[in-house]
């Protein structure tokens, strides 16, 4: 059976929710019992974000190689990043086995949907970076306002990454998705953030299609696993 690397813990939330929906949909469209092999490697959020803070994108790179290696030493066949930030340095991830994008999978999702022109939620790297538009091209990717995007910083590291679900939050983040619609007629939402979809868990609101990608990146995952055992 061929094993998946995770690099997980950031955030910590999202990882447990990775491994529960991936045994699930290894289940799910493999019914004789088995579950799927797979190794997490749990690093240090902190460190992820001062390095992305600081600007310091070499070392970033060469850190998350590093962790990925340690996957590969361990016997993973393929891995994949549970978390849409560190996906800024993908491209200058030189590991020994490959890597599953989460933005690459959203992209095929949000093409076989028909989607021309998707809103962005993730942290504020995220939101500003330019990784979604490069791989989603020639769809748009349409970022909220700044203070939107401030709001939605502050509360992924301050609330969502620790936990908390608040209401008030929930319905602030579906009040941007409206503004979004109406003012820059968006047809599609991705949650480019893993925890998002812990509190926007909806496929859809008010006629905008949602997209988890971590649902999505979970669903090319074990698609990949079931591939390499046959």
């Amino acid at each position: 059976m061929p094993t998946l690397g995770i690099i997980g813990g950031i955030g910590p939330e999202s990882t447990a929710e990775y491994y529960r929906l991936l045994v699930a949909e290894y289940r799910r469209r493999n019914p004789d019992g088995s579950a799927p092999s797979i190794i997490i490697n749990s690093i240090d959020l902190k460190r992820l974000l001062d390095l992305v803070g600081a600007g310091q994108l070499h070392e970033l790179a060469t850190w998350l190689t590093a962790e990925i290696e340690r996957l590969a030493n361990a016997g993973a066949d393929f891995a994949l990043l549970a978390s849409n930030t560190p996906h800024i340095v993908f491209n200058d991830l030189r590991p020994s086995i490959p890597l599953i994008s989460i933005i690459e999978a959203a992209r095929d999702y949000a093409r076989d949907h028909n989607l021309r022109r998707l809103g962005l939620f993730g942290t504020r790297f995220t939101m500003r970076g330019s990784f979604y538009p490069d791989v989603f091209a020639p769809m748009e990717i349409v970022t909220p306002a700044d203070e939107e995007q401030d709001f939605i910083h502050d509360k992924y590291m301050n609330e969502l990454l620790k936990g908390m679900k608040k209401p008030e939050t929930r319905e602030a983040l579906l009040r941007i998705i409206d503004r979004l619609k109406a003012d820059d007629q968006i047809d599609g939402l991705i949650l480019g953030g893993t925890e998002l979809p812990l509190i926007l868990g909806d496929e859809s609101h008010n006629g905008v299609p949602i997209l988890d990608t971590t649902r999505i990146h979970v669903e090319r995952a074990v698609e990949r696993l079931l591939t390499a055992s046959r």
